[in-house]
Parts: structure tokens; sequence; C-alpha cells
């Protein structure tokens, strides 16, 4: 599943192939992925103009000229592929992102004006693309729950830190994964954001003092940008808006790195299970009992 980093290099992408296009025409093949009545595709998305596309934590938002909204999410293995003049492909790295569209695992298909399309793609059928009021999206129950943007030029340090008491009792990494206390943040950047800040995932969030929670929101925010910056971490799922897999793992210091060399302090780094993912640490750095 696309962690934050993925989600916004993909809104990049696609802001600078679809606003300002018309849509003409959509298909789809199951109401799963696209759950919507005929009437209101037919008086709110045929003939509209796409005017934004924004993302909120790990979902993206295509907003239309009829004041409705494309809510998109892609789950595990969604696809948002475009072809027109160019072909840019955005999400699971298989043949559909280069190959003949529409296909197989073809959900819903876009028409545009000028004849060009953006196809959702979806191998496993968990993800979808509702079509909704705009003014609506801030009522669905995930976007109710979901934690602030850890981004933002406005959420300081001390915000950063009042999220967790929420989670007091709790491991540290099981409350960095929890989106209703920060936006966005999965099993990647929890463990290098933790690492970054030397703090052991298993410890309790009442035993991390001011300066460690200080830390771990510098570190988070970096890891994220680079993410942003080198296109996503990627793994084995994503790839960018310009059909390149992000490169971020290639820089990431204790992600996947089990067996090798703590960039910090040369030990070993070691995989293990906390809040039920594979985690990765050095042991030496990131002292379980302080």
């Amino acid at each position: 599943m696309p962690e934050l980093p993925e989600v916004e290099t993909i809104r990049r992408g696609l802001s600078k192939l679809i606003i300002g296009r018309k849509i003409t025409a959509v298909e789809h093949d199951t109401p799963k992925g696209f759950p919507n009545s005929t009437a209101d595709v037919r008086s709110f998305l045929i003939g509209a103009t796409i005017t934004d596309v924004r993302r909120r934590a790990k979902v993206l938002l295509i907003d239309l000229s009829t004041d409705y909204t494309l809510v998109i999410h892609l789950k595990m293995t969604g696809q948002l592929v475009f072809r027109g003049e160019t072909a840019f492909g955005a999400g699971h790295p298989n043949e559909s992102l280069i190959g003949d569209l529409p296909d197989k695992s073809t959900r819903v298909t876009f028409t545009f004006g000028d004849t060009s399309h953006l196809y959702f793609n979806d191998q496993r059928k968990f993800g979808w693309v509702k079509l909704m009021p705009k003014l609506e999206v801030q009522n669905l129950d995930f976007m109710k729950k979901v934690g602030p943007e850890p981004l933002e030029a406005d959420f300081t340090p001390e915000e950063f830190a009042a999220r967790f008491t929420r989670r007091a009792k709790t491991s540290i990494k099981a409350a960095l994964l929890d989106q209703s206390v920060i936006a966005g943040v999965g099993n990647i950047y929890a463990d290098e954001s933790l690492w970054g800040a030397k703090i052991h995932p298993k410890r309790l969030v009442n035993t991390i003092t001011h300066d460690e929670f200080q830390k771990l929101y510098t570190e988070l925010r970096m890891v994220m940008n680079m993410a942003i910056e080198k296109g996503g971490s990627t793994d084995k799922n994503y790839v960018n808006s310009e059909g390149k897999r992000g490169s971020y793992l290639d820089f990431a210091r204790v992600f996947r790195r089990e067996g090798k060399e703590c960039p910090r302090c040369g030990e070993t780094i070691v995989k293990f299970k906390a809040a039920g993912r594979g985690t990765h640490i050095c042991p030496h750095c990131q002292v379980e009992n302080v």
C-alpha cells in the first residue's frame, strides 16, 4: 500500500497532465470499483472539467467544475495511467503501466475531450473511485478520523507531540502507524524516522521525552520530503507519474537493510516484528529499555 510520499508523487505528476481536461465519457466494469449512480455520473461527471488534483493522507482527490470530487483510493495494486499526447503512469508496476489499455485489470476508463484517457487499473480489485459533492468529502468516516498532514508548513513540533497523547500506553511505532494520530505514515517511514531519532519502536509513547519527540518530528519530515524528491519509496508496488520506480529505498538507512551495517555506528541491523509489522532497527542506536 502506498504511503504519503508515493501518493503525493502521483498527485504532482497527474496535476501536470489532467487539470483543465474535460471528461466526455466514463466506462467501468463493476460497481465495487466505481460505486456511483448513473444519474450522478450523467449530471456531475460527464461534461465536467478537472479543476484540481489534491491529496489527503493516502487518498487522491480530483476536483471537478461541477463542485463534485472523484475520491480515489489505490489500495494495494491500483494504477492511474494517462494516455494522450504523452504516456504517463502511476501505481503498481506491471505490464498494464506500459501495455495496451484497457486490459483485464482496467476498472474505470475516463475519456477526455481531446480523446486522451485516464485509466484506473487494479489487479486485486480493492481500490475504488467514488464521485461525491466536494463539500461532503470532509464527512467521509476516514476524513473525519484522519490526523493532520505531517508536512504542512503550519504543523509544529508541539502539535506533533500532542497528537500522541491519545496513544500514551501503546508503542511509538503503533502510534506512528495510526492514521488518526498522523496522516499518511506507513511502515517504511516509521522505521526510517525512528532510526533517525534513535528511538526503539517498542518503547511506549509515555516514555518518549520532549527532546525525542522534537527529533522524531524533524526526522519524519526529512525522510518524507526526501522520498517525495526521489519519487517515493516504491518498494515492489509503486512507480511515479513518469513511469519510473521511486528511488528512496536506495537511500534508506535501516529499512530492508537487515544483516547490513548501521550507517551511523556499524552495528548489524536486525529485523523483527513490532506493531504487527516487519521492523528494522539498529540494536546499538535504538535501545528498548532506557
